[in-house]
């Protein structure tokens, strides 16, 4: 997979695309996705979405932020099963093809249907974010409701670094301008 050095086997691939199907199917009523091709889609939204594999250890317990679509961790999830995701998503409609999509996928993970602004953080190790509405105006509220000495994974541009303390960067494979951040939560 180039520069994104994978080597995922057909059973994986076939889920991937089953989920891409399914994905194609509710974007014209959820908007998801900004159209792209398949080809696009593969590389902006999987493979992306993959590159938090090489900070989850095996069992790494993870609550995904605004996952809309279900980016990063429905591909994570089809990779990686061992993963024990919880996504928060605020639509409820969102809410609903994500359930379906983790049914089609065989995948399970925990669906709370509300802003992560009105919950607990879960007990986990690891919370990812890559596309919540308002982002940068949040990323504080967020870094704040992680639990204490989790490790966040952010995806953004060059605009989240001046909101970040105490991080690393990693370019994106084929692109110019946006990152995976990974930062801790340190409260107090």
């Amino acid at each position: 997979m180039g520069s994104y050095d994978l080597d995922l086997p057909e059973e994986t691939l076939a889920q991937l695309g089953e989920y891409y199907s399914l994905l194609i199917r509710w974007n014209d009523r959820l908007h998801l996705v900004a159209p792209c091709s398949p080809e696009v889609f593969a590389t902006r939204h999987v493979l992306e979405s993959l590159l938090l594999l090489k900070h989850l250890p095996q069992n790494a317990k993870i609550a995904d932020v605004g996952p809309g679509a279900g980016l990063p961790m429905i591909p994570c999830l089809i990779v990686r099963p061992d993963l024990e995701a919880t996504l928060i998503e605020s639509s409820r409609k969102k809410a609903v093809f994500l359930r379906e999509a983790l049914n089609a996928v065989e995948r399970k993970a925990t669906i709370v249907s509300r802003r992560f602004e009105e919950v607990e953080a879960p007990d986990v190790e690891f919370v990812s974010c890559r596309a919540l509405d308002q982002f940068t105006s949040k990323v504080g509220e967020l870094i704040e409701w992680a639990p204490e000495g989790a490790t966040l994974l952010l995806f953004g541009g060059e605009g989240l670094k001046k909101q970040l303390a105490g991080y690393r960067d990693f370019l994106i494979p084929m692109s110019e301008k946006r990152y995976l951040f990974v930062t801790k939560a340190l409260h107090g």
